[in-house]
């Protein structure tokens, strides 16, 4: 059994949300770069260049790549022959966040649901779990936007909904989004398992690399499938036209009940920011 603190895991976060909220994940970067270079819409590729030209400038500067600075998304990968000594570990990941959004000067969009109050330093992070073999903890920081997490979807679809189904809900989910989610888009996509687990899925498939493929067959063509479908909407980069409206759909699936298809769509913008550490 191999013993860690909970400063360990403090400071990783810490580290992880500063890091995050000025860099852009590389292969976002360089798929805004591609997509630069490949639209054929004068304004959008005009976008598509100021996007890229931002994500340097932040960099260069050291200041947050978006305004939005987002809600912190935390997830755990827990070894199960790990003991986490000393504080609990959400009070560990909410320190590091804490301390984080400080240092950084991020904007603080943490409130209440009701009364609409700040809690003024970006706390509590939405924080995930899950324990796998091993003695090593993977720590994952996913700052989430709420320009483009507001246009997310779940659909509880039939098994007769089959593949056209999750297809026509990832399209009619971009296609009622518009520009709202300041595209072009990245597309999470969880498809399976229960309501809640279905969303989950959704947001675990923007982990993935922008454009790295589902290791199943299947699933990476339904992915293509989808991608092409969502970029014939022509709604294009800030919504003004062209052929690049998502940079990739991921998809993750996972066994579901006989009489169910859960589809959840989960929108992540063209700033895409996660940043993760193995300890």
């Amino acid at each position: 059994m191999r013993t860690i603190s909970s400063n360990e895991i403090e400071n990783a976060v810490y580290r992880l949300a500063l890091k995050a909220g000025v860099n852009l994940t590389p292969s976002a970067k360089r798929a805004l770069t591609c997509a630069a270079q490949a639209e054929t819409g004068e304004l959008a590729r005009y976008a598509l260049s100021l996007m890229a030209e931002n994500a340097d400038v932040a960099v260069r500067e050291s200041l947050p790549v978006c305004q939005d600075t987002g809600l912190c998304v935390v997830m755990l990968e827990v070894g199960q022959d790990v003991h986490i000594a000393g504080a609990p570990v959400a009070e560990a990941a909410n320190a590091g966040v804490r301390r984080a959004y400080a240092d950084g000067c991020f904007r603080k969009s943490c409130c209440d649901p009701l009364t609409r109050i700040n809690t003024g330093d970006n706390t509590p992070a939405v924080l995930y779990t899950e324990i796998v073999p091993g003695d090593r903890v993977r720590v994952t920081v996913l700052p989430k936007g709420f320009g483009s997490e507001n246009m997310s979807k779940l659909y509880m679809l039939t098994p007769a909904a089959g593949k056209e189904g999750i297809v026509n809900a990832v399209v009619s989910a971009v296609r009622d989004a518009g520009s709202r989610p300041c595209p072009p888009v990245i597309v999470g996509v969880g498809v399976g398992g229960t309501f809640d687990k279905c969303a989950y899925l959704a947001k675990k498939a923007l982990l993935r690399p922008v454009g790295a493929p589902a290791e199943r067959a299947d699933v990476r063509e339904l992915e293509e499938r989808a991608l092409s479908a969502v970029n014939a909407l022509q709604i294009g980069a800030q919504g003004f036209g062209g052929d690049i409206t998502a940079l990739s759909v991921a998809i993750e699936v996972l066994p579901t009940h006989i009489a169910g298809l859960p589809v959840a769509v989960n929108m992540q913008c063209h700033c895409a920011r996660c940043e993760e550490e193995i300890l």
